[in-house]
């Protein structure tokens, strides 16, 4: 049990001193690989046919954003200009 336990307490004070060095340095967490775009890809679903699931997602932010872009010209056709 006293080997657990001192093995428990110097992973801690590891684990602290690696979460006190990130936090002084205050970089963001990044990948060691590059991730995505180390493989040429410039986004997760690089599909020339996508799946039924993206094209309704692809569908609905098409629609989201031609609703915004509605609001946005009516606000500009109702503007009051001083």
């Amino acid at each position: 049990m006293g080997v657990f336990l001192a093995v428990f307490g110097i992973m801690l004070v590891v684990v602290l001193a690696m979460s006190v060095g990130f936090i002084a340095q205050r970089k963001t967490i990044s990948g060691s690989c590059g991730g995505i775009s180390a493989l040429g890809m410039d986004k997760a679903c690089d599909c020339k046919d996508p799946c039924e699931e993206r094209k309704a997602k692809i569908a609905a932010e098409e629609k989201a954003a031609a609703k915004r872009a509605a609001k946005e010209k009516l606000w500009q056709d109702n503007r009051i200009d001083s």
